[in-house]
């Protein structure tokens, strides 16, 4: 059944581009070149290494597991959300933050990729006020190999966004975000909302 903003939560597609045959890791690492430099450096990218796979629940068949959120502002300690704790998701839409406006900022998040490689993960949002969509954003992450011991966590920074400023600007606003592959397999949705004020609270 669809929810609210599901309709306007879908990733971009570029015209033509198919995604490719699925690989297991270990196929993956079989590919060995040594005259193709350029295949090496593309799997080295992906996180595919020689490092013991980490332990994972057979249980937990989730390929993409996000473990927090945070927003990152210069001179400022990091507002992180921590998704393990029960609770912390529902909470995001009924405590929302404060952005100071004309503040510039970014977010991260910090995620384990388990079981596969995971490819092209995206995160979308949508902004709301008071019912009109503001802002529709994408943000490429990448693909991923599962994590090692060598590498535990993988964390990502967006690119930098500036809040609005003006009379007009401050107020309550809703969003709508997900995490979403190339298979348009969901990993993550929540909403959550923030506020835009006139200075720091």
């Amino acid at each position: 059944m669809a929810t609210a903003g599901d309709e306007e939560l879908v990733a971009s597609k570029t015209d033509g581009f198919k995604v490719g045959e699925k690989k297991t890791v270990e196929e993956y690492a079989k590919l060995v070149d040594q005259e193709d430099e350029s295949l090496n450096r593309w799997k080295a990218s992906l996180g595919i290494s020689s490092s013991p796979a980490l332990h994972v629940d057979p249980k937990d068949t989730r390929r993409c597991v996000i473990h927090s959120l945070a927003l990152e502002v210069p001179g400022r300690p990091d507002m992180t959300i921590d998704l393990s704790v029960p609770g912390a998701l529902e909470s995001l839409k009924s405590k929302p933050f404060s952005i100071k406006e004309g503040a510039k900022f970014r977010m991260k998040a910090s995620f384990k990729v388990q079981h596969d490689v995971l490819s092209g993960l995206k995160y979308l949002q949508v902004v709301k006020r008071k019912g009109i969509r503001v802002s529709k954003d994408e943000e490429m992450l990448g693909s991923y190999a599962p994590n090692t011991e060598e590498k535990t966590i993988y964390e990502k920074k967006f690119a930098e966004d500036e809040a609005p400023s003006g009379m007009m600007a401050r107020g309550h606003y809703d969003a709508v975000s997900k995490f979403v592959d190339d298979d348009d397999h969901t990993h993550l949705k929540f909403e959550w909302s923030f506020d835009i004020a006139k200075d720091w609270k």
